[in-house]
């Protein structure tokens, strides 16, 4: 047999090992994995005894993750923003938009002109390292302690407004980390997370466990000013999911100064949430939610885009000591879904919104959106009624 025949019939033995690796699911784990997606936004700022506002944003993320062995890795996400408009005219709310409330300044402005500005603000920036009952985490990354889906009292870490829409990953914080798992359902954690002002160090542990068909969670520590002692429950009550959770916060000393230079008197409170959601058969999927939130010490609030705009907390999710909430959606078609919520603060304060998400291929996707903020003349949201119009066309890559 020639040498040329021996090469072709060698060749022809690769052949299954070539198409093998080709089959999806069969090729070798990547190292590393990029992921992401780019969103042009408009919103339109209505109200109704003023100016009206216009503004555009181009908002790109990118997730990468690589992988040194099956358990050790390194994860980073990124926000890069483009806005131009009226608002971006503010130097005010360029600044909001540049603040990192992070231990490390990882958000920045650049590329500024007279109608506009870039910014971009790193979120998750840590390595990970897991073993078969331990794992550990630094660096910048989302503590998720919240059992609820609406307001989360446990989650002492990363609270984050309800009625932020173009942000669905959520802020992370600066952090060490360490889980031991102790069984089904039941884990062990620790957290700390440090300040540029030491005062403001959290640090927390978190037992979450499941007995009979309840899950459960106990949290204490200290949170920025106050030390915390909370719990939650979650469980599935007649077809429906019913979770609460609660939190006392009780702080270290008795009032604090400002970065205004203000001095705020603290107080101890307690924040409470109860949820209870449903999801109805058909091929609409209807699923509503309801939620109740209760605080015994709000904090006061001097005008609703200051509530809006600046980081919530877990102890300042609302502005009055009770808050309800509710929302009903359903599919138009498989392609089209439809929400419709609203919340209600005892200061006769309301919110009304619906939105329609339209998936018009695989990797694309259109967002509209309404948002209504008004109520008695001499409520925090009557003071200034306006509405906001939100159009999102973005890709997924």
């Amino acid at each position: 047999m020639s040498e040329a025949m021996r090469a072709f019939i060698s060749s022809l033995a690769l052949v299954p090992l070539v198409l093998q690796a080709q089959i999806p699911g069969l090729e070798p784990e990547k190292q590393w994995e990029l992921s992401g997606y780019i969103n042009y936004m408009l919103t339109g700022t209505l109200v109704d005894d003023g100016e009206d506002f216009f503004d555009n944003q181009v908002h790109n993320r990118l997730d990468f993750e690589y992988r040194f062995n099956s358990n050790l890795r390194f994860n980073t996400g990124v926000r890069n923003r483009l806005f131009w408009g009226d608002s971006a005219k503010n130097e005010l709310y360029r600044e909001v938009i540049g603040v990192d409330p992070g231990y490390l300044d990882l958000t920045f402005n650049w590329g500024e002109g007279s109608d506009f500005f870039a910014n971009t603000q790193f979120d998750r920036l840590y390595l990970d390292w897991h073993g078969e009952h331990y794992q550990a985490r630094a660096g910048r990354f989302r503590i998720n302690w919240g059992m609820n889906t609406i307001w989360n009292p446990n989650d002492i870490f990363n609270s984050y407004s309800i009625y932020d829409v173009d942000y669905p990953e959520r802020p992370g914080t600066d952090a060490l980390y360490l889980t031991r798992k102790l069984g089904y359902a039941s884990e062990l954690n620790l957290a700390f997370s440090p300040s540029q002002d030491s005062e403001l160090n959290s640090y927390s542990a978190r037992y979450l466990f499941n007995v009979a068909n309840w899950d459960a969670q106990f949290i204490i520590g200290k949170s920025n000013l106050d030390f915390v002692i909370g719990g939650g429950l979650a469980t599935d009550l007649a077809g429906a999911s019913l979770k609460v959770e609660s939190t006392l916060f009780s702080p270290t000393k008795d009032d604090w100064q400002t970065a205004e230079g203000n001095v705020q008197e603290l107080n101890t409170s307690v924040v409470s949430s109860f949820e209870l959601g449903y999801s109805f058969s058909g091929t609409r999927n209807w699923m509503s939610t309801v939620a109740l939130l209760h605080i015994t010490e709000p904090q006061e609030v001097q005008n609703a885009i200051a509530y809006l705009n600046l980081p919530l907390t877990a102890r300042t999710l609302s502005f009055t000591e009770f808050t309800a909430y509710a929302d009903l959606g359903f599919d138009i078609t498989p392609l089209n879904r439809i929400v419709f919520s609203g919340s209600y603060y005892n200061d006769d304060s309301f919110y009304l919104g619906v939105s329609s998400t339209y998936s018009l291929s695989n990797d694309w996707q259109l967002v509209m959106l309404a948002q209504r903020f008004d109520g008695a003349s001499d409520s925090l949201f009557g003071q200034t009624p306006n509405t906001l119009i939100f159009v999102n066309l973005g890709w997924n890559f």
